[in-house]
């Protein structure tokens, strides 16, 4: 299997066309995408068979991939429309796993202290949880309403615990029907930075995408079905190479019409060899944009309002 170095099932799935040459999708994998409007596109990408699950590395199931455009000079009307998108995805997927009523956990994955990281204690903080309501003011509460809970369990490095062990304790105790899991992510594009949500319903493994694998959190681990919910919000600094090589090249076609070399260069994927080159001199560092804390504000309050009106 390639080392993808991202999250997005999508994104792997065009990693591995790209290497190797191929047309259409790798048997197993369906792909479905709708325009939203010109800023927001909806990829369907579905693995239904084992060969595909180890061609690109993710587990049977279903993906949906949101792109928004522009996301760091985001109106308030824009990020509304793109959290009502997300609510429309997740209300979908909770359908195949849950009724209406039925108990869910929202867990925030990731360290708040650090940016990149604190996407999911910052849409913690802004769920509405309504469990404790349901169970001692039940008279101030419509009959409908669905008993929400939420929890942010930090990471391994300032709790000494592993994120599935304090949840399987919580799920054992309080019992939901199904969690949802948001965390931060990595990709292979720049351009997918805070800009890309990914919903998944064959759970996560934290820390994957940057090379610090944490236990998994799927129903076979946890007793329940998971949903995941994950922002790319870093990449590799092989990754800003070959992307700017690419530019480069594009830049140096337009100015030389025709290149052999170049345009060979520019069908290739350089990621590895990059990578290579980077590594012994320990210069492959994992970066973000400079205006990640915009990025996360914006993507904090859609993915908030989006898991809210989901649930």
């Amino acid at each position: 299997m390639y080392n993808f170095r991202t999250d997005l099932a999508d994104e792997r799935n065009e990693i591995y066309r790209k290497a190797n040459k191929m047309e259409s999708n790798i048997p197993g994998i369906e792909t479905e995408e709708e325009p939203v409007n010109e800023s927001i596109k909806v990829t369907r990408v579905k693995i239904t068979n084992e060969e595909a699950q180890k061609a690109i590395g993710k587990p049977i199931g279903t993906y949906i991939t949101i792109d928004v455009k522009n996301i760091k000079i985001a109106r308030e009307e824009e990020i509304q429309k793109a959290s009502e998108v997300l609510t429309k995805e997740l209300k979908e997927m909770l359908g195949k796993h849950v009724q209406a009523k039925d108990d869910i956990l929202v867990v925030g994955l990731g360290n708040i202290y650090v940016t990149p990281d604190a996407l999911g204690p910052k849409v913690i903080n802004e769920i509405d949880v309504t469990r404790h309501l349901i169970h001692y003011l039940p008279q101030y509460v419509d009959e409908n309403t669905r008993p929400v809970s939420a929890v942010s369990p930090g990471v391994l490095g300032t709790t000494g615990i592993e994120t599935m062990e304090i949840l399987k304790g919580i799920i054992d105790n309080i019992k939901p029907k199904l969690v949802i899991v948001i965390d931060s992510l990595a990709s292979r594009s720049m351009e997918r930075i805070s800009s890309t949500i990914q919903l998944a319903d064959t759970g996560i493994v934290p820390g994957a995408g940057v090379g610090n694998t944490r236990k998994e959190l799927s129903e076979a681990t946890l007793g329940i079905p998971v949903i995941a919910l994950g922002i790319p919000t870093v990449v590799e600094t092989a990754v800003v190479v070959n992307d700017c090589l690419d530019v480069f090249i594009s830049k140096l076609q337009e100015e030389a019409k025709s290149n052999d070399y170049l345009n060979q260069l520019k069908e290739e994927d350089n990621y590895e060899e990059i990578k290579e080159s980077l590594m012994p001199k320990e210069l492959n560092f994992i970066v973000t944009p400079k205006e990640i804390d915009t990025l996360i504000e914006n993507m904090k309050d859609i993915v908030a309002r989006g898991i809210n009106f989901a649930l």
